[in-house]
């Protein structure tokens, strides 16, 4: 039988476009797999010389146990942040609750935890393989040397991300030149790539070092790879619980190192950024200031004495910032859904953007959905504790909703705009 030429058996004879990229990659791969030059010997010197790092505590296993205890932590830090992400900068296909009320400060409060007891791991996890950063050649071939320059991505991810961190729940921006939560956000995606590239390349060799065990060859008395272990392991439970008071109140006095503390700061409360570091205590003093209600009935300016005299509704929620301290506070004021329907919205189809008396600043304004704008625990707050806000929680009015980051519960308001969700 002939076939035709355009036959569909004859499909497979390569064509020579085909062969010649077949050809490329095979050349690539020889490449990518010949030897480097032999390094000159006068460089084996300090770290490069063989027995430079005596220790008998390193490991495979040791290695293997430590980068999986860091995979998990990077990877409850990422899920977390990139949630914190996506509820200060929502798309149009995610939406947050507004209940449980607790979710986000669960959320954040493990977002800070975790990655401050990753630092004792990442440290002792750089320890066990720092003598591989000193193999010579630094490169076996240009894979190997793709690879090493992979590993190196790695490690200055992750310690950009916990130094960073630490610098941003310490308030401490003078050493950062860059806009802290793009470059957070960023880099947390280079590490988290980097991290699963690694665990595919190194695939095996992990498993080798989980199912293997060593013998213990460390001299006895000495401390042994198990009691290196234990050690990080405690080291990691000291910083939580010396840290973590900021979230879960009842541990505030054995947290030590904690940045915030639940009570302390104006009306047993802490502040991020008062009154001053807005420039708004002359504006939010004026007894001239009036709440702008904007929405499909018109335009209404209310005083702090109209909105004393609405409907008044006391809840209990807690305040959350991304820096992971949170603290619970009684407030009192007009449910943000009165005002929406005062302004001839919808609570269920409407959002609110919510501006400041500020001027300038990333967080002058926030956009309260319907979710969060229809629940009745929402209020624009007038007192905390039963005593009128004080001028750096927000006076003379400030927005409360539950679930929410506290960058998003605008405080000093100016203006409230009633409009369809977008």
């Amino acid at each position: 039988m002939v076939r035709e030429p355009d036959d569909p058996v004859n499909d497979h004879v390569p064509t020579p476009h085909t062969a010649t990229f077949v050809h490329s990659g095979r050349a690539a791969l020889r490449w990518l797999r010949t030897p480097l030059p032999a390094p000159p010997a006068s460089l084996r010197r300090g770290p490069f010389q063989n027995g430079a790092f005596p220790s008998r505590l390193r490991s495979p296993r040791l290695t293997a146990l430590l980068g999986v205890a860091l995979a998990l932590a990077f990877g409850t830090c990422f899920v977390t942040g990139l949630l914190d992400h996506l509820i200060q900068h929502p798309p149009g296909w995610f939406h947050w609750p507004s209940r449980p009320v607790w979710l986000f400060r669960f959320t954040q409060g493990l977002h800070v935890a975790t990655g401050l007891a990753t630092i004792p791991l990442l440290g002792v996890k750089l320890w066990s393989v720092y003598p591989r950063l000193f193999r010579w050649p630094p490169a076996r071939d240009p894979a190997h040397a793709v690879e090493r320059l992979g590993v190196l991505v790695l490690i200055a991810a992750g310690l950009f991300q916990l130094v960073t961190g630490v610098l941003n729940i310490a308030l401490w921006y003078g050493p950062m030149h860059f806009f802290f939560p793009s470059a957070h956000y960023w880099t947390a995606w280079l590490a988290i790539g980097a991290i699963l590239a690694h665990i595919g390349v190194k695939l095996p060799i992990i498993r080798t070092g989980l199912t293997h065990r060593p013998p213990n060859a460390v001299p006895p008395g000495t401390l042994t790879r198990r009691g290196l272990l234990a050690a990080t392991a405690g080291a990691a439970g000291v910083i939580t619980l010396a840290t973590v008071g900021q979230t879960v109140a009842p541990l505030a006095p054995i947290s030590l190192l904690a940045p915030r503390r639940p009570r302390t700061g104006p009306q047993q409360l802490p502040v991020n950024r008062s009154a001053a570091a807005a420039g708004v205590r002359t504006l939010a003093a004026d007894p001239g200031w009036r709440l702008i209600l904007d929405g499909p009935a018109g335009t209404t300016r209310l005083s702090l004495g109209d909105l004393a005299a609405l409907p008044q509704h006391t809840v209990s929620l807690p305040i959350t910032c991304v820096e992971g301290w949170s603290a619970d506070a009684v407030w009192t004021g007009v449910r943000l859904r009165d005002l929406i329907a005062r302004a001839g919205g919808d609570p269920d189809n409407h959002e609110v953007l919510a501006e400041s008396l500020e001027t300038a600043g990333l967080y002058r304004s926030s956009v309260v959905d319907p979710a969060h704008a229809h629940d009745p625990l929402t209020l624009v707050a007038l007192q905390l504790r039963g005593e009128p806000l004080h001028l750096d929680h927000g006076y003379p009015a400030r927005l409360i909703a539950p679930n929410r980051p506290g960058v998003l519960q605008t405080k000093w308001l100016s203006r409230l705009t009633v409009r369809p969700e977008r």
